[in-house]
C-alpha cells in the first residue's frame, strides 16, 4: 500500500483521546452529517482527501489545466497527476467515472441543480419506508441550507433548446430547475445567517471547473462553515484507508478508550466512537472493503448495486445556432451583457416520456476542447470531423468567429446491476458500470438535436461515462439484500440481526437505485435523514456513559487545517522483508516502520549514555504478514510497535529488537506476534549477522471468549536475505535516515565491541521467607561411608498447611542439587519445587552433599557422591521413614550424573527407587559448542594447577582470598559467555562453567540470593572428573572407564528426562539420548522427555515462572509412578510401537541455541588462541 501524508497538524490530545464522531469525506453526505453533530455539540472532526479550493485556486484556462486532473488507467495500470486533485478520471475498461476531489466534495465543480426526487423512485420497493416518514421535513432544511434559487431568466442555449426539443424528443416537457447558485448580489449580503460573503452569478458559464466568482454555495459555504463554527475540527489532505473496530472485552496489546479507530496510513490512526463513512461512492466502498480485509463484517452486498444514474454525455461542435456554450474568461465576460453570456452550466432540463432527462451544459473554459474531439470520442456523421477540432482552434487563433458548442447530458433509470470490487493484487478499486437499456435511445435524441442545429456530434468511444454515482452500500431491510439499514447503520454479518454500533454510511452510496435526475438534494435530502438519527444515537450513547455534551466554540470562525510536512523531517520510514518458517509453515512479514513517531525533545545525551533507546529506534510498524498456514488471506498489521534497542534490567549487556505486532484477519479473527531479535556481546560478534537478521517469533491466536481451549501459539523462526537488507537499506526514506543508520551501528559496537551495560541489573535484597518453615523443617547430619559429613534439610508434609490431604501416604521424595548451587529450595521466592512438592503430600529432602557450600569438600569426585552421598542419604530416608519402601529421585546438572551413577554402579537398588526426574541431565551428557571447546582446552587442568592444594575457591567478592584464587577469578572473569552481567560473583561463576541460566528468566531477588547468600563457595576438586565425563559423553568413573552404561537392569523404573529448549552448557540431546536408551532397555516402565522452549540450564528449576512451565512435569510424573505398576499387555505394545518411532535425529536439537558458519574446530582453534592471548601477560 503505498504511503500517505499524516494529519502532522492534529495536537497530540486529539490523537490521544480522539473525537466522539469522525466523518470521512465533505460532499454533500458528511457535509450534512458534520453540520448536524457539530450543532448537537458533539466532538466531530472531518477528514478530506483533497484539499481546500478558494475562488481563486480554480483554473481557468486550459493550458494549467493538467494541475487539476488526476488521471488512473486501470487498464494499464498506470497513474500521473496529483493525488489531491480537483478532478479523479478513472478508465476501466469501456468504462470512464469522473469524481470530485476537495473540500466540498461534488458540490466545488457540479452544477448545483436541486430538483425534487422523482414520485417514481420513491414508490420503488427498495426505497425505505422510513425515508419517507420525514421526507418533506428533511428537504426543507437541505433547501434551506444549500440557499436554493431558481433561474432568474433564459439564457441562450435554454432559448435555442426550447424551439426544437418539442419536435425531436418524444414526449417531452421542460423541467423546472433550481440552483445552489446566488443570483441575488443584495439578498446575499443582507441575510444575517449568512458566514461567509459570497459573490452573485456573474453568468460565465464556468461552473464544471469550479466559480471563480465564489457564487456557487458549494458545501463549504453553508453546512461546513456552520460545523466549523459549531467546534468541527477539519483537516484536509487527509485520506482515509480503513476503520477498525476496537473490542473492549477482546484481549489483545493494546486497550483503547474509543470503539473505532480510522486509519490514516499503515501505521497513523485516530480514536472515535462513531464513524461516518461519506467518502463517495468509490472512498466509501473501498474503505469498507479494506474494513472487511482487517475483520470488519459486513454484508456480501457490498459493491453491488452500483448505478450510474443513466448517464450519457455527449457533445455538439460547429453548430451556427447562437448557443454560447463556451465558458467566458475574465477578459471576455464583461464584453457581453448579462443576458448574453452562457448562463449557469446547467440551465435548461427537458425529460421524455420515454424515460430519461436531457439536459444542455456549458463547457468551462478551463476544459481542453480538442480531448472532446476525437481524442476521446468519436464524429457524426462521419465525415471531416477529425479535423474539426483543428479548423475550430485555428479560427480562434486567427480571429475568425469560431462555430458554436454545447455539450448534451442525459440521465435515466439504468438496471443498478453495476458491481465495485476491490483487486487484491493491486489493492486498487475497480468498477462495472450497470447496463443501460435506454442509452439507444439517448444517443437518437442527441443526434435529433444535432441534425436540428448543425454541426458534429462527438460521442464517447466508452460504453459508459460517468459523474452520478450511486450505491455500492445499498440500503435494505437486511444484511442478505444490503450493506446498511434505513438510518445508514452498516450491517453486522457476524449477527444479521444487528449492526455495527457506531459505524454509518452518509453518502450516495446508499441511494438503492438510480434517481434519473441530478441526485444532489437526493443525497442531500437523505443525508439529512440519517443525520436526525446519528445525533439521537450519538446523544443516547453518551448518556449511557455518563457524559455531558456541550458545543465546543473555541474553534469559531476557524480554518480548515491543512496537512504539512514540518514535523515528518524527523521521521525515518524504514521497510523490512522477512521470511522463513512458523510452526513449520512458510510465513512472510512485509513491514513499513515509521521510527521516531514521538516528540524527543526531552531525550539528552545523559539517557543515552546510561543506555536509554534513542527515539529514533522506536517507532510504529503497519504492514501486513502473509501466512496461509492459519489464514488465506493476508494478516494487516493493525496496531504494531518496534523498538530496536530494547533492553532488560536484568540482561543489561544483551540488546533486544523487539517487534509486537497486533494482526487482523479478514475472517474476523486477531493474532498477536511477538517478534525478537536478541544480540549478546559473545566473542566480540561472532554472531552478529545471524542475531541481527534472524527473528524468533510467537503467533498467538486472540481468543475471544477467553478459553484456554481457542489459543493456539506457533513459534518459528524468520530472516532477512542480504537482498532485502539492501533493499530495506535503499528504501530509507526521511532526511535524518543517516542520523538514524549511525545510532544503529552505535549500538551495535556499544553491545558487541565495547561491552557496555545500558542498566545495572535490579539487585533486591532478600525479602525473607515468605512462610515460615521453621516449623516443619529440620537439618540432619549424615555420616557416609567414607567418613564425609553432609547434610539433609527434610520438609515433613504433615504441618504444611497447603498440603493435600489424602488417605494414602506418599513416598518421599529427595532433591538431588547440581554443582555447588541451590535449585529446588528458594527462600525468597513465593513458590519452589521443594514446597510445590511438600504441597502435594510429599514428605521432601533436600541433600546438601559435599558439592553444596554447606559441606564443600577439597579431595572429591563425581563418583564419590553417587558412590556415598546419595546412598547414605537415601538409607537414612528409609530408616527414618519406616513405613515408606520407595524414594523419588529428583536430580539437576551434575546431581543427575552422581545419581544415574549411584544406580548403575549398585550402589542404590532400583528397588529402592519410585521414579527418577532429571533436568539437563542423565546417564549421557551432551554438551553446547562453547562448553565442548572449554573442556578439550586445557582451561581445566590449568586451573587445578593455579589453585594449588586449596580447590575450594571462595566466591563472595568481600571474601579475603590468595593470589591464586584471585588469579582465577581474574582469567574466569575474562573468559567469554552467551550472556555477560553486572554482578562480579555471577560473571567469576559463568566464566568457570559458562552461563547456567537466562537472565530474563530469574527473578532479581533470586539472583542476588543465589550470588551473595547461597553460592558463597566453589569445591573445585570434582572439575578433573567432570571433565571426563563431558569429553566423553556419559558418565565415567574417574579414571575414564565406562563401568554403568553395561547395566541398564538396574535402572527399573519410570524416568522423566527434562531439558531446556534453548541450550545452556547442556544440550537436549541429554534427554534425547538418555529417554531413547531407557526405552529401548526398560520397555516395560514408562519413560518421558519434556523439552521446555524459553529455558536453559538452571533456570528450569529456578525461573520464575518454572511453577507454570516445568514443576507440572515433574509432579505429573511423581503421580503416575504413584499409581502405576509395570506396564503389561496392550500397553506393552503400545510402548514398543512408541519406540520404534522414536529412533530419529531429535527434533529439539539446539533449538533456540546458537549456531555459527564456523566448525566446531575452527571455534576451537579461535578459544585457543584467545586462551594463550589472556596467560600470555602472567607468564611474561
Amino acid at each position: 500500500m503505498e504511503e500517505l501524508k499524516t494529519a502532522d497538524v492534529m495536537r497530540g490530545d486529539e490523537v490521544e483521546n480522539g473525537f466522539d464522531a469522525i466523518v470521512i469525506g465533505s460532499g454533500y453526505g458528511g457535509s450534512v452529517a458534520a453540520c448536524r453533530m457539530s450543532m448537537a455539540g458533539i466532538k466531530v472532526c472531518l477528514l478530506e482527501k483533497g484539499r481546500k479550493w478558494e475562488s481563486q485556486d480554480f483554473v481557468t484556462d486550459s493550458m494549467n489545466i493538467t494541475s487539476a486532473v488526476r488521471m488512473e488507467n486501470r487498464n494499464l495500470g498506470i497513474s500521473f497527476g496529483p493525488k489531491d486533485a480537483l478532478f479523479q478520471v478513472f478508465e476501466q475498461n469501456d468504462s470512464i467515472a469522473t469524481v470530485a476531489c476537495g473540500l466540498g466534495g461534488g458540490s466545488l465543480v457540479n452544477a448545483g441543480v436541486m430538483v425534487p426526487t422523482p414520485v417514481l423512485v420513491r414508490r420503488d420497493p427498495n426505497w425505505p419506508k422510513e425515508w419517507e416518514r420525514d421526507w418533506n421535513f428533511c428537504e426543507s432544511a437541505a433547501t434551506a441550507m444549500l440557499k436554493v434559487q431558481s433561474i432568474p431568466i433564459k439564457f441562450p442555449s435554454a432559448k435555442v433548446l426550447d424551439e426544437i426539443v418539442d419536435e425531436e424528443i418524444e414526449g417531452c416537457f421542460e423541467s423546472s430547475l433550481n440552483l445552489s447558485i446566488d443570483f441575488d448580489l443584495e439578498e446575499s449580503l443582507s441575510n444575517s445567517r449568512k458566514i461567509q460573503q459570497r459573490g452573485n452569478c456573474l453568468a460565465c458559464g464556468n461552473c464544471l471547473a469550479g466559480c471563480p466568482y465564489n457564487a456557487k454555495s458549494s458545501t463549504d459555504k453553508n453546512y461546513l462553515l456552520t460545523a466549523i463554527q459549531a467546534g468541527c475540527v477539519v483537516h484536509t489532505t487527509c485520506q482515509v484507508q480503513y476503520v477498525v473496530k476496537n473490542s473492549p472485552n477482546q484481549e489483545g496489546r493494546t486497550s483503547r478508550k474509543r470503539r473505532w479507530s480510522v486509519y490514516l496510513n499503515e501505521i497513523d490512526f485516530i480514536a472515535c466512537d462513531f464513524v461516518i463513512l461519506s467518502a463517495g461512492v468509490f472512498g466509501t466502498t473501498e474503505i469498507l472493503f479494506r474494513s472487511q480485509m482487517r475483520g470488519l463484517k459486513v454484508s456480501e452486498a457490498l459493491g453491488c448495486g452500483f448505478s450510474c444514474n443513466g448517464n450519457a454525455v455527449a457533445y455538439l461542435a460547429g453548430s451556427p445556432a447562437p448557443l454560447n456554450g463556451y465558458g467566458l474568461s475574465r477578459e471576455q465576460l464583461w464584453k457581453k451583457a448579462f443576458h448574453e453570456r452562457p448562463g449557469p452550466s446547467i440551465s435548461s432540463s427537458y425529460t421524455s416520456s420515454l424515460g430519461f432527462t436531457i439536459q444542455s451544459a456549458v463547457l468551462p473554459s478551463a476544459y481542453p476542447n480538442l480531448l472532446f474531439k476525437g481524442v476521446t470520442t468519436y464524429g457524426w456523421p462521419n465525415g471531416y470531423w477529425f479535423f474539426h477540432g483543428i479548423l475550430d482552434k485555428l479560427k480562434q487563433v486567427l480571429s475568425f468567429k469560431a462555430s458554436q458548442a454545447i455539450v448534451l447530458n442525459a440521465m435515466g433509470y439504468d438496471k443498478g446491476d453495476g458491481k465495485i470490487m476491490l483487486q487484491r493484487d493491486t489493492d486498487k478499486v475497480s468498477f462495472f458500470p450497470p447496463l443501460d437499456s435506454l442509452l439507444p435511445q439517448k444517443v437518437n435524441v442527441f443526434q435529433r438535436i444535432t441534425k436540428k442545429l448543425g454541426g458534429v456530434l462527438f460521442i464517447p468511444r466508452y460504453r459508459s461515462t460517468s459523474v452520478h454515482h450511486l450505491g455500492g452500500c445499498n440500503v435494505a431491510s437486511d444484511p442478505s439484500r444490503g450493506v446498511c439499514n434505513a438510518s445508514g447503520q452498516v450491517f453486522d454479518l457476524q449477527n444479521p440481526a444487528s449492526v455495527h454500533p457506531g459505524l454509518y454510511v452518509c453518502d450516495a452510496s446508499l441511494i438503492p437505485r438510480s434517481v434519473g435526475v441530478n441526485p444532489s438534494f437526493t443525497i442531500t435530502i437523505v443525508s439529512e435523514h440519517v443525520s436526525k438519527h446519528l445525533v439521537s444515537d450519538i446523544l443516547k450513547y453518551e448518556c449511557q456513559r455518563g457524559i455531558e455534551l456541550s458545543a465546543i466554540n473555541d474553534n469559531k470562525h476557524s480554518t480548515p487545517k491543512t496537512n504539512t510536512n514540518r514535523s515528518q523531517r524527523s521521521i525515518v520510514m524504514v521497510k523490512e522483508t522477512m521470511k522463513g518458517y512458523v510452526g513449520g509453515m512458510p510465513c512472510a512479514i512485509f513491514l513499513i516502520m515509521k521510527m521516531n513517531p514521538e516528540s524527543w525533545k526531552d531525550f539528552n545525551q545523559s539517557k543515552e549514555s546510561l543506555g536509554e533507546c534513542h527515539p529514533f529506534l522506536r517507532g510504529k510498524v503497519g504492514g501486513y504478514v502473509e501466512f496461509r498456514g492459519i489464514e488465506k488471506d493476508n494478516l494487516y498489521i493493525i496496531d504494531g510497535e518496534v523498538n530496536l534497542c530494547d533492553t532488560g534490567c536484568r540482561t543489561p549487556f544483551t540488546q533486544y529488537m523487539t517487534y509486537d505486532l497486533l494482526l487482523a484477519a479478514s475472517s474476523g479473527a486477531r493474532y498477536i506476534l511477538k517478534g525478537k531479535k536478541t544480540l549478546n556481546p559473545y566473542l566480540f560478534g561472532l554472531y552478529a549477522w545471524r542475531e541481527t537478521t534472524t527473528l524468533q517469533v510467537r503467533i498467538e491466536k486472540v481468543s475471544e471468549n477467553h478459553s484456554m481451549n481457542d489459543v493456539s501459539i506457533l513459534e518459528g523462526e524468520l530472516s532477512i536475505s542480504i537482498l532485502e537488507l539492501l533493499k530495506s537499506f535503499l528504501s530509507l526514506k526521511g532526511k535524518k535516515r543517516g542520523q538514524f543508520i549511525s545510532l544503529l551501528l552505535k549500538t551495535f559496537v556499544r553491545t558487541y565491541i565495547l561491552q557496555i551495560p545500558r542498566l545495572t541489573y535490579k539487585n533486591s535484597t532478600p525479602m525473607g521467607f515468605l512462610e515460615n518453615l521453621c516449623g516443619y523443617t529440620s537439618r540432619i547430619e549424615i555420616t557416609t561411608e567414607d567418613g564425609i559429613t553432609i547434610s539433609c534439610t527434610k520438609f515433613s508434609c504433615a504441618q504444611y498447611p497447603s498440603r493435600v490431604r489424602e488417605g494414602k501416604q506418599r513416598n518421599p521424595v529427595i532433591l538431588i542439587n547440581g554443582y555447588s548451587t541451590e535449585s529446588y529450595y528458594l527462600p525468597t521466592e513465593p513458590i519452589d519445587l521443594a514446597r510445590t512438592l511438600l504441597g502435594e503430600g510429599h514428605d521432601v529432602w533436600l541433600l546438601q552433599s559435599r558439592l553444596h557450600p554447606l559441606n564443600p569438600s577439597n579431595d572429591f569426585t563425581i563418583a564419590d557422591v553417587g558412590r556415598f552421598d546419595i546412598p547414605a542419604a537415601i538409607n537414612k530416608i528409609l530408616e527414618m521413614d519406616g513405613s515408606c519402601r520407595k524414594v523419588h529421585v529428583v536430580a539437576h546438572c551434575v546431581g543427575g550424573l552422581a545419581s544415574h551413577i549411584s544406580l548403575m554402579g549398585g550402589h542404590v537398588s532400583s528397588s529402592c527407587v519410585a521414579s527418577l526426574s532429571c533436568t539437563n541431565s542423565s546417564m549421557f551428557f551432551v554438551l553446547t559448542l562453547l562448553s565442548m571447546v572449554k573442556m578439550w582446552l586445557p582451561v581445566v587442568p590449568i586451573s587445578m594447577a593455579i589453585l594449588g592444594k586449596n580447590k575450594i575457591l571462595p566466591l563472595l567478592g568481600t571474601s579475603s582470598i590468595s593470589r591464586r584464587h584471585q588469579l582465577l577469578k581474574l582469567i574466569a572473569y575474562l573468559l567469554p559467555r552467551y550472556e555477560r552481567c553486572t554482578c562480579n560473583e555471577c560473571e567469576v561463576f559463568s566464566g568457570i562453567f559458562g552461563n547456567t541460566f537466562w537472565h530474563e528468566n530469574v527473578s532479581p531477588s533470586v539472583h542476588h540470593w543465589l550470588n551473595k547468600e547461597s553460592s558463597t563457595v566453589l569445591p573445585m576438586a570434582a572439575f578433573p572428573h567432570l571433565r571426563k565425563i563431558c569429553k566423553a559423553g556419559f558418565i565415567v568413573d574417574d579414571k575414564g572407564n565406562n563401568n554403568y552404561l553395561i547395566h541398564p537392569e538396574r535402572m527399573a523404573f519410570p524416568t522423566l528426562y527434562i531439558s531446556g529448549g534453548r541450550s545452556l552448557l547442556v544440550s537436549p540431546l541429554t534427554s534425547f539420548l538418555a529417554n531413547k536408551y531407557m526405552k529401548l532397555h526398560q520397555p516395560k516402565f514408562r519413560h518421558e522427555r519434556v523439552v521446555v522452549n524459553g529455558y536453559g540450564h538452571s533456570d528450569l528449576l529456578i525461573g520464575e515462572k518454572s511453577c507454570k512451565e516445568v514443576f507440572p512435569h515433574i509432579v505429573s510424573h511423581i503421580k503416575l509412578a504413584e499409581n502405576e505398576g509395570a506396564i503389561t499387555g496392550e500397553a506393552k505394545k503400545r510402548c514398543s510401537r512408541g519406540e520404534a518411532l522414536s529412533w530419529s535425529e531429535d527434533p529439539h536439537d539446539e533449538y533456540g541455541g546458537f549456531a555459527t558458519w564456523f566448525s566446531p574446530w575452527v571455534i576451537t582453534w579461535m578459544f585457543l588462541c584467545l586462551f594463550v592471548l589472556l596467560l600470555f601477560p602472567f607468564f611474561t
